[in-house]
């Protein structure tokens, strides 16, 4: 059936049919028809107080459920408010749709006039464009399927006279999305990955966020194959509950489980980048035979040299190999011996790790605090680590649940997108606590967005790691200058700050003043709960290693 209506109306109408999930937005007059058809066509909508957090929110909710979310703004200041979150998208190929508007083509007077598609190409995300009345469902229809079949951020820009033209709509003539066969390898590189984990002595496999849907044929295989299994950050929590599994690889890892990893002598990435944070800039990979896998044959061997790519979905090869290693090299012990079963055991968490606490008058040991955390908090849980020096309590010593209950928002490496990461993480899996760590300068960047969560009666718990800095910058030039002043900052009462925006709040000093988180989780848990634990200014562990600081 044919209707005439706008081609902003159409643009809504098409995305929802063709299965977007969500909206996340800033609603201005730009993007205000286009966002309305969308809610008035059943997508659930999320308004944020930013740009930028509407961005994160967005690209952490379809990390999470791996559906296409869409994120609404405004033409020119509203998209580059939103650039920021947009890049770190586009960084983790999330599949995620940017609906904006655009101004008038030629009206480069025009106070929001920008050239946003190759703005948008400069920062790494696909540009798109409704060309005309005529091509509008067919291009929205093609920025789509691009944002989902080639898991990419497309940024579909929609110039307001466009938009407000109206063309004759058939919901019926909305083309639809192609279907999507997992790829295989080649016969001779399955063969080639079957030899070498089958004839391994000390073989480590390893998942990343590609792996997602392939943990039951990795298990499969490291068992065929005798291998120790690990994932990458963005992998964590693949491999929750095998007893031959470490945590996480590279920079989050127990010292222990680094040196597990750094002994193999075959390692097979599944899904994986092995950039410099997962390899440890490549120290974890020196002794090892190291094989790639992926279903993007530009993946193979971007951040770090592979001796063998395979291009192929991660569930389909590591199943092909299982069998192959199963009949061809039968009985394998591998890297599965009684010794190595007990340190695995060992050095699987932080939170078994001796450490001596370096807590002061008045501030509270971040990694004590952090432990002591880890066992109240429910464990259906969705861990979200922002950036800085104080990234890896959060990051590596809160355990998750399995790999959808974990969030790292760092490929841009900027600090402040974890608050409404976390929101859009939370949103994605209603029935886990988004748990933040965060620190205080990354925490005041953003804090405009407590009053969504509060909003959203959003359950969640933030840690603020609070040392009155920008403590990243100041361990690492604290020791070639003492002019510091403009990354350090008078103590602030975050507590008061989020109790304004209508959280719950506690200051932690000591690690006894932890108990009072257990009166919030006792309650009806319908409003955040903001730690602000103050902290002595003291390089982290990550750090310290990394940068060689005190």
């Amino acid at each position: 059936m044919t209707e005439k209506i706008t081609v902003a109306e159409a643009v809504g109408r098409t995305i929802a049919r063709l299965g977007a999930s969500h909206i996340f937005g800033v609603v201005g007059s730009g993007n205000f028809q286009v966002t309305n058809a969308l809610i008035d066509a059943g997508v659930p909508f999320t308004a944020s107080r930013h740009e930028m957090g509407a961005a994160c929110m967005a690209d952490a909710y379809s990390r999470a459920t791996g559906d296409v979310s869409i994120l609404s703004v405004h033409q020119g200041c509203g998209l580059t408010n939103a650039l920021t979150g947009i890049v770190e998208a586009a960084k983790c190929h999330t599949p995620l749709l940017v609906l904006t508007g655009d101004t008038v083509a030629g009206n480069v007077t025009d106070n929001f006039y920008v050239d946003q598609d190759a703005m948008v190409a400069s920062a790494g995300a696909r540009p798109a464009r409704i060309h005309s009345a005529a091509s509008a469902v067919a291009d929205a229809a093609k920025a789509f399927h691009v944002a989902r079949s080639e898991r990419a951020t497309v940024v579909l820009s929609m110039p307001v006279d466009v938009q407000d033209e109206y063309v004759d709509f058939d919901a019926a003539a909305i083309p639809p999305l192609p279907v999507r066969l997992p790829p295989g390898a080649a016969p001779q590189a399955l063969q080639r990955l079957a030899h070498a984990l089958g004839t391994a002595e000390r073989p480590v496999i390893v998942g990343g966020r590609g792996a997602w849907n392939a943990a039951a044929e990795l298990r499969r295989l490291a068992e065929v194959s005798g291998a120790l299994l690990a994932t990458s950050a963005a992998g964590r929590g693949l491999f929750v509950g095998d007893e031959w599994a470490l945590d996480i690889m590279g920079g989050f890892a127990t010292e222990g489980a680094a040196e597990l990893i750094a002994g193999a002598d075959v390692l097979v990435a599944f899904g994986a980048g092995l950039n410099k944070w997962t390899t440890r800039e490549g120290e974890l990979l020196r002794n090892a035979t190291v094989i790639q896998v992926d279903d993007r044959e530009t993946a193979i061997g971007f951040h770090h040299p592979v001796d063998v790519g395979v291009v192929g979905d991660a569930a389909v090869v590591a199943a092909a190999v299982a069998e192959m290693v199963a009949e061809r090299y039968p009985g394998r012990v591998g890297y599965r011996t009684a010794e190595i079963g007990e340190r695995v055991q060992a050095v699987r968490y932080w939170k078994d790790q001796p450490f001596v606490s370096r807590a002061e008058p008045g501030r509270v040991d971040p990694q004590e605090l952090v432990n002591t955390l880890d066992a109240m908090l429910p464990m259906e849980r969705v861990v979200v680590t922002d950036g800085g020096n104080v990234n890896c309590y959060a990051g590596a010593h809160l355990r998750v649940p399995d790999q959808r209950g974990y969030c790292i928002p760092l490929s841009f490496q900027s600090i402040g997108l974890g608050l409404s990461s976390a929101i859009g993480a939370g949103l994605a899996q209603p029935g886990r606590m988004p748990v933040l760590g965060t620190g205080d300068g990354a925490f005041m960047m953003t804090l405009v967005e407590l009053d969504t969560a509060v909003r959203l009666a959003m359950g969640m718990v933030v840690i603020v790691f609070n040392d009155d800095a920008y403590g990243a910058e100041v361990n690492l030039f604290q020791d070639r200058t003492d002019t510091l002043a403009t990354v350090r900052f008078p103590e602030t009462d975050i507590a008061a700050i989020a109790r304004g925006y209508g959280c719950e709040a506690i200051t932690v000093r000591a690690i006894e003043d932890v108990d009072a988180v257990r009166s919030w989780l006792d309650g009806p848990r319908n409003r955040p709960l903001i730690i602000d634990a103050k902290i002595p200014e003291h390089t982290s562990w990550m750090m310290a290693r990394r940068h060689g600081a005190h």
